[in-house]
């Protein structure tokens, strides 16, 4: 039985699943309506989400924000979240390094995103990158293979789409950096559709 996101946020932020929480500022839950058809899972949270609580609000959030205007998306009907939901980095001087989450840390948080689907009940999720892709789809996806495409009924019973993450964009040499945005874009006006968002 699904429970109010409210209850779970709540909850997530006592998670002591892993060992993650130790040195995050704090758990970032998931953010938008509960009432989305579309729901966008990333990674983990960045240093900017980490200090702020929320999800998608540093750089490659400012990335996100742009294609999804630039796919005709409405922010405010989709819903934002990560397989994991602290902050995973290594310090270097003042400044905290983004590390990938290992797979156990992962499967920890696995619950969390779970529960968040089960409540909102979304058309389409839409994995970013390939930590979220093979938190949801399996350890065999590949994103640069099975990108641009809508996957019936994969998570859940929930149809998905792969795409890049928006900080792919940003590591991105200049000579690629259009493309890759293009490539976000259409992968998220196809989820959008396959949605029924238009």
């Amino acid at each position: 039985m699904s429970r109010p996101l409210a209850e779970l946020r709540r909850e997530a932020e006592g998670c002591t699943a892993c060992d993650l929480y130790v040195h995050a500022s704090q758990t970032v839950f998931g953010e938008g309506s509960a009432r989305a058809r579309l729901v966008l899972v990333g990674e983990q949270p960045g240093d900017h989400e980490d200090r702020s609580g929320h999800p998608f609000v540093g750089p490659a959030g400012g990335v996100l924000d742009r294609a999804l205007e630039s796919a005709g998306i409405d922010k405010g009907r989709v819903y934002l979240t990560n397989a994991v939901k602290h902050f995973k980095f290594e310090s270097r001087g003042k400044t905290r390094i983004h590390k990938k989450p290992s797979a156990a840390q992962v499967r920890a948080c696995e619950p969390w995103w779970r529960a968040e689907l089960e409540t909102i009940e979304p058309r389409v999720v839409v994995a970013l990158g390939a930590t979220a892709a093979q938190a949801m789809l399996g350890p065999e996806v590949r994103v640069t293979r099975d990108r641009g495409v809508v996957i019936p009924a994969a998570v859940d019973g929930i149809d998905a789409v792969v795409t890049i993450h928006p900080s792919a964009v940003l590591r991105a040499r200049e000579g690629t950096r259009a493309q890759l945005f293009d490539e976000l874009v259409a992968d998220l006006r196809l989820a959008a559709s396959a949605a029924q968002l238009y």
